[in-house]
């Protein structure tokens, strides 16, 4: 049986090692003490290190290797496929702080492309943003979006500083149609540089255009590391 004491380190040394993940002090990959040297360190048995240690990789946190020791799991986050949320919605999904910051935003007249993407019948204002999302330390998305301010005029004095390009879409527009497109690709230099990862590794990419009632409001595409990344649906036969 349990004593108090072996309940009161196993929270302890549980919580010890949760917030060095969660606030990314240990890293995917890292590898963590192994149980006769958490017993040394925290003074406690070995069986008490090992529950830690079980319970960790039951939540996902860590992964156990036979001979190998215990790692920091890598996080693999699922973005739902038919819904429409923000990127801070689904690294909060992995317990992980989030963060955002804008790369580039730039005001112009719509081009070619533009009207392409968001598949404007003539030109007009756009306002083009960039921005990486962070997962504790770590990059975890890169996106590039347009914005029809023809439909949203209030984005051109936006500057995004208290929410995402996303997050103040939702809150602010209404949408009544959205598209979705899903590709892997190789990830370009410029998007390796930002995500941190090897140069031609596989992106998964999620293009989306949105619609409101005034004509088309935005086309997003994300770029996601491709291990880093998985794409779930829920849907049943239709009527």
């Amino acid at each position: 049986m349990s004593t108090d004491k072996e309940k009161t380190l196993h929270s302890r040394i549980l919580g010890d090692i949760e917030q060095r993940i969660l606030t990314g002090e240990w890293q995917p990959g890292f590898r963590l003490p192994f149980e006769i040297d958490l017993a040394a360190q925290y003074g406690c048995s070995r069986m008490t290190a090992n529950k830690v240690l079980t319970q960790l990789a039951r939540a996902g946190l860590i992964e156990r290797r036979k001979k190998s020791g215990s790692f920091v799991a890598q996080p693999v986050a699922q973005s739902a496929v038919l819904e429409i949320h923000d990127i801070e919605t689904e690294v909060r999904s992995l317990n992980l702080p989030y963060r955002y910051q804008i790369e580039a935003r730039t005001r112009r007249k719509a081009t070619r492309e533009d009207r392409a993407q968001l598949e404007l019948l003539e030109g007009g204002p756009v306002l083009d943003v960039s921005a990486i999302h962070f997962a504790g330390n770590r990059p975890f998305c890169l996106e590039h979006r347009l914005i029809n301010l023809v439909t949203v005029p209030e984005a051109e004095t936006e500057t995004f500083e208290m929410l995402s390009p996303g997050a103040w879409l939702i809150s602010r527009v209404p949408w009544n149609a959205a598209e979705h497109r899903i590709q892997a690709m190789s990830a370009t230099p410029d998007i390796s540089a930002k995500l941190e990862m090897a140069r031609g590794a596989a992106c998964l990419v999620i293009e989306r255009r949105t619609w409101g009632p005034e004509g088309p409001v935005t086309f997003v595409r994300f770029s996601y590391p491709g291990e880093r990344h998985a794409l779930v649906a829920r849907f049943q036969p239709g009527g």
